[in-house]
């Protein structure tokens, strides 16, 4: 009995990893005047993974980006995403996620609640498992996601139009995150 209960405890054993925020990146890119691209990222966020599988099939994510931290590297530009015609820092100071990592055909998907501007849309991304390795000072595990939101779906509504109807700014979001995970004792 012992060993049987010592056993189901492993199996539901689970591990928890914090973000390693220097060597993180949560970034964004946008097309502009539709020939090209600004890309930009958020210099505050946290995030935990909790997983009970060692490949973090189903792991559970909770994630949070401080909007004030927004940084495209042009001052006057972060000040215009962070006034109401974008994310208005001031009254929605977070963009939130929570979710789970699935794999789908051999494939990991992250799927959850993105909350932008207090709205919440089910989103999903496909994420790249690197790997984890011992570094001999603690074990890390690393991932890659990108995927794909639409703005105007989380109340983002600035829609400045070229002479020719052009968006300024487009709609689609391209989302890139290079996520390096700490294991917590």
């Amino acid at each position: 009995m012992v060993a049987f209960l010592l056993v189901a405890g492993l199996a539901n054993a689970q591990t928890t990893w914090k973000i390693d925020k220097n060597h993180s990146s949560i970034g964004f890119n946008v097309t502009h005047m539709v020939i090209s691209e600004v890309s930009g990222n958020f210099k505050t966020f946290d995030a935990t993974v909790v997983n009970k599988a060692d490949d973090f099939t189903g792991a559970e994510i909770e994630f949070t980006a401080q909007v004030a931290s927004i940084n495209t590297e042009n001052e006057n530009r972060d000040k215009h995403l962070k006034s109401d015609d974008f994310f208005n820092a001031e009254k929605f100071p977070e963009i939130k996620f929570k979710g789970n990592l699935a794999k789908e055909g051999g494939k990991y998907v992250l799927k959850g609640a993105f909350t932008m501007r207090d709205v919440t849309k089910e989103v999903a991304f496909d994420v790249t498992y690197g790997g984890q390795i011992d570094t001999g000072r603690g074990y890390k595990a690393g991932f890659k996601l990108t995927g794909k939101i639409n703005r105007q779906d989380f109340g983002l509504k600035w829609a400045n139009k070229l002479q020719d109807g052009s968006a300024v700014a487009s709609d689609e979001i391209e989302i890139i995150c290079k996520i390096e995970l700490n294991k917590q004792a």
